[in-house]
C-alpha cells in the first residue's frame, strides 16, 4: 500500500499505521478512507494529499 504526503504540511499518511486518532485503523489504504477525513495536522481535505513516489 502506498503512502501519501499532504501538499500543505508535509504529513505522511502511512497505511501500515493508519489514523487511531481519527478512528483510521493500521491497515486501511488510503483509497478506503472516508472522503470528510482530513489531515491531523493541519486540517487540509483528502483532495490535498498525493502519493508518495
Amino acid at each position: 500500500m502506498k503512502k501519501y504526503v499532504c501538499d500543505l504540511c508535509g504529513y505522511i499518511y502511512n497505511p501500515e499505521v493508519g489514523d487511531p486518532d481519527s478512528g483510521i485503523a493500521p491497515g486501511t489504504a488510503f483509497e478506503d478512507i472516508p472522503s470528510n477525513w482530513s489531515c491531523p495536522l493541519c486540517g487540509a481535505s483528502k483532495s490535498d494529499f498525493r502519493p508518495m513516489d
